[in-house]
């Protein structure tokens, strides 16, 4: 059992124009284009099992948070909330948390112009020593704005 110290959340919601579904389906479907949007960011999103847009496939993301690299499990995907998560399973977030879970729902806003995009960063820190990851959750921040921009073009 995790000592409520080492396990915790993070969360933040972020403001875009773009639509909750164009959102959603850019991690959903083709986030190897992610990197189309904030290519300062994000290098890469390759598919290591099953197929983009299915639960259960296994992407690695290449991105520059100190230039890192995620293997992660697509864990749950509601596609009437927008909402997927992915489970960290091998990387460089290994290194410093036993699990670490992304969770990401695009909700449209209720004057139907653009959404909010709820962030949450649930994680197992591996000892006391360990940051909590709020530099990542700033990281996601600035991503999502990024591919907003890019889907507001």
């Amino acid at each position: 059992m995790a000592s409520w110290g080492l396990t915790s959340k993070l969360e933040t919601d972020v403001e875009i124009k773009a639509s909750a579904k164009d959102f959603h389906d850019m991690f959903w479907n083709k986030p190897h284009h992610i990197s189309n949007a904030c290519n300062d960011k994000i290098h890469g999103c390759d598919l290591h099992e099953g197929e983009f847009g299915k639960v259960g496939s296994v992407v690695v993301w290449h991105y520059t948070h100190a230039r890192k690299v995620a293997k992660e499990v697509v864990e749950a995907v509601d596609e009437t909330k927008n909402a997927i998560t992915y489970r960290v399973i091998e990387g460089d977030l290994m290194k410093e948390y036993k699990t670490f879970v992304v969770h990401i729902q695009a909700t449209p806003k209720s004057n139907g112009n653009g959404c909010i995009i709820h962030w949450i960063l649930e994680y197992e820190k591996l000892h006391e020593g360990v940051a909590h990851p709020e530099t990542l959750l700033s990281f996601v921040a600035d991503m999502s704005k990024d591919i907003d921009a890019h889907l507001c073009k």
